[in-house]
């Protein structure tokens, strides 16, 4: 809103300063910088008001060290993470643009599911919360939508690549100057596009069409479900992943934070036309007003970490959880980045394979043995760590170390191929 109104005192008055908020990077600042600012003037209100209103954290008895102390923390703090996304994003980005329209989407909608899953919690007093398969069918409904968005709305698009002499020899440019060069390379109209972008190979473009090319002049008819089925797939494993993942304190906002960081840098490269040519990567028209919401994240997330770190004040609940891991699995799709979530949310996805293997394993030996047999010695695999004594800040130190090395092996694979 405040883009807007700026944008107006500029045109109309040519109101001095007014024509900062044309700058991506400027908005950029003012948003994770009024996100801090919300979660630290409103985080100890909050927090004072949850413990009023009891509404604490139930804890389950799966003996750990420390585990008893944290029963009747506050908790559902992912309604101030939610606040301190969506009220920058509101104040300081375009929205009439779509990848920001997405992104709220996003986040208002799995802030509801995370919601009802601590209201059944805390005030119904079920520690099982809200049954697993309506969680899955909340997040295929956002999977499906966000699939269907980006297959047809037509402001998401790309621009590819064409010779650079064959646009010389009609336009009079000088090619030597940096943005003009750039544009001689993406001077193609935007173009619908299943494409994304695979990390460490050259010329690294993957069209999804081309998966089911054998399927013939029927392909082109079908690629949109096999691209709806993928997006589904990230977003409900990688919101599933976060969710498990927020286990100890301050894992899951921290992990997070970096995440959110490196979309950043690559949301920021693959909007700017300059960078996209220099790094021969993806360019994606209107994608770097992306950059305003995911700075609110960032500073969400380390405003919440705030109150978070152990011994924890406020817990952010399945409201927080739930968005953390959907909104980087949709901005990961937005901006083409969605096969490296392997590697840059390697914490969640390691997370999530500890529970998977451990279930597994313990069903084949107890069909097979009469007795279930365990991998670890609990899961998710911060839980095995905890019980083999390693204290929790400890954990959670390492587990942030481990995460900014993949978030600089992210960044690097832009131009490491």
């Amino acid at each position: 809103m405040l883009y807007y109104f700026f944008t107006w005192l500029d045109k109309a008055f040519n109101f001095p300063g007014a024509g900062v908020f044309q700058y991506i990077s400027f908005r950029a600042a003012m948003s994770v910088i009024t996100s801090l600012i919300i979660m630290l003037i409103f985080g100890k209100p909050f927090i004072k008001w949850l413990r009023r209103k009891q509404i604490g954290e139930l804890v389950r008895d799966l003996n750990l060290e420390g585990q008893k102390e944290k029963e009747g923390t506050p908790t559902m703090g992912g309604l101030l993470i939610l606040a301190a996304i969506i009220i920058p994003t509101l104040l300081f980005a375009k929205l009439d643009n779509i990848y920001v329209l997405i992104m709220l989407g996003t986040t208002i909608w799995l802030g509801l599911l995370g919601f009802l899953d601590d209201y059944i919690k805390v005030f119904r007093k079920n520690k099982e919360g809200l049954k697993g398969k309506y969680k899955i069918i909340g997040q295929v409904i956002l999977g499906l939508a966000v699939g269907l968005l980006i297959m047809y709305h037509p402001d998401i698009t790309i621009k590819e690549k064409q010779s650079v002499e064959s646009y010389v020899a009609t336009h009079n440019v000088n090619i030597n100057d940096n943005y003009n060069r750039a544009k001689t390379e993406f001077s193609k109209d935007p173009v619908k596009s299943t494409k994304t972008t695979i990390p460490f190979v050259k010329n690294n473009e993957l069209d999804y069409a081309k998966i089911i090319t054998w399927m013939g002049d029927w392909a082109k008819h079908w690629v949109w479900l096999l691209y709806v089925i993928i997006v589904i797939f990230v977003v409900t494993a990688t919101s599933n992943a976060a969710n498990l993942t927020d286990g100890i304190d301050g894992l899951a906002t921290g992990t997070s934070a970096i995440i959110g960081s490196t979309l950043a840098i690559l949301a920021w490269v693959s909007g700017n036309i300059i960078f996209s040519n220099y790094l021969n990567i993806m360019f994606l028209p209107n994608i770097g007003e992306l950059a305003i919401f995911i700075t609110a994240f960032v500073g969400a997330t380390l405003g919440f970490l705030w109150y978070n770190t152990h011994p924890a004040e406020i817990f952010m609940g399945d409201t927080g959880s739930l968005p953390l891991g959907g909104i980087i699995a949709v901005f990961a799709l937005l901006i083409r980045k969605e096969l490296l979530i392997p590697i840059l949310c390697g914490i969640f996805v390691i997370e999530d394979i500890s529970v998977l293997m451990q279930t597994t394993y313990f069903k084949y030996t107890r069909k097979k043995y009469g007795e279930g047999r365990r991998i670890f010695l609990m899961a998710p695999l911060h839980h095995h760590y905890q019980k083999k004594g390693i204290k929790e800040e400890k954990i959670v130190i390492r587990f942030y170390l481990i995460g900014i090395v993949l978030a600089i092996i992210s960044i690097v694979t832009l131009k490491l191929r």
